[in-house]
């Protein structure tokens, strides 16, 4: 697998399971009708921010991530971001490598910390993932997310120092 910048040209093979990630609803708080310009533009940041995809040898794009500062001004030293798996490459180590190389890209542009702002209590293979990288959950946000089928659950807030 290879982790590279994201193009353009990766849109297409990027939006497929972004969508549907979004459109189920069941992980990320954007509007489950999220349009594809809208997404676009969400998803494929500028500097400072950077948008990668994981592909395989053949180039086929199995998950994408992307990385910003969580905040501005005095906070600006804390870095955040958000990452998708398609979801036929689950369970392949995806995750992990697009987490590892976006803590690695923190600490090369001199972030301190990475904060992750809404991690759903019951996507429990992202919590896992992210505790395993050395993230903790500072607070969970009771009834902070209404999922489709389990009604109102947490919504964690994820911490690393870098």
């Amino acid at each position: 697998m290879q982790i590279r910048t994201a193009t353009a040209a990766d849109w297409p093979a990027i939006w497929p399971f972004l969508h549907a990630i979004v459109a189920a609803g069941e992980t990320y708080t954007y509007p489950r009708d999220l349009d594809e310009v809208t997404a676009r533009e969400m998803w494929l940041l500028a500097p400072p921010g950077r948008t990668v995809v994981a592909v395989d040898d053949a180039g086929t794009v199995l998950g994408t991530a992307k990385m910003n500062p969580n905040h501005l001004g005095g906070a600006s030293h804390i870095a955040g971001a958000s990452f998708m798996v398609d979801p036929q490459y689950e369970g392949r180590g995806v995750g992990r490598a697009l987490g590892e190389h976006v803590l690695d890209w923190a600490r090369a542009e001199g972030y301190r910390a990475m904060q992750f702002n809404a991690v759903v209590e019951t996507n429990t293979g992202a919590v896992a993932l992210w505790e395993s990288l050395g993230f903790q959950i500072m607070t969970t946000l009771p009834e902070g997310f209404r999922h489709p089928t389990k009604g109102y659950v947490g919504l964690h807030i994820m911490y690393r120092q870098l």
